[in-house]
């Protein structure tokens, strides 16, 4: 799966389209401060269930914040869920 990024520094979003143009998942966040962003939402369309995109949308996330040195704040119910089972995301989580 290839990840689109869109970013305004107000907020932004890692997502996929399917061929025809049509989103098919999204994870967004929110910049609240240069240091920090707040995860808010998670979506994978029902085409997508049961092959990882929602995980892999937060990898790349994770991914995104490593390389900026950004802490996230989950307030999405996926991503703090994933927070909280996932040791190897404690180095992102503010």
């Amino acid at each position: 799966m290839q990840f689109q990024h869109l970013d305004n520094k107000q907020k932004g979003e890692f997502f996929l389209d399917d061929a025809q143009g049509k989103r098919i998942a999204e994870i967004s966040y929110i910049w609240r401060s240069e240091e920090i962003i707040v995860a808010d939402h998670t979506w994978v369309d029902d085409s997508l269930r049961g092959q990882g995109a929602a995980r892999k949308l937060l990898d790349v996330l994770v991914e995104f914040a490593r390389e900026k040195q950004l802490k996230i704040v989950p307030t999405c119910s996926y991503v703090d869920t994933m927070f909280k089972r996932d040791q190897s995301l404690v180095d992102v989580a503010a």
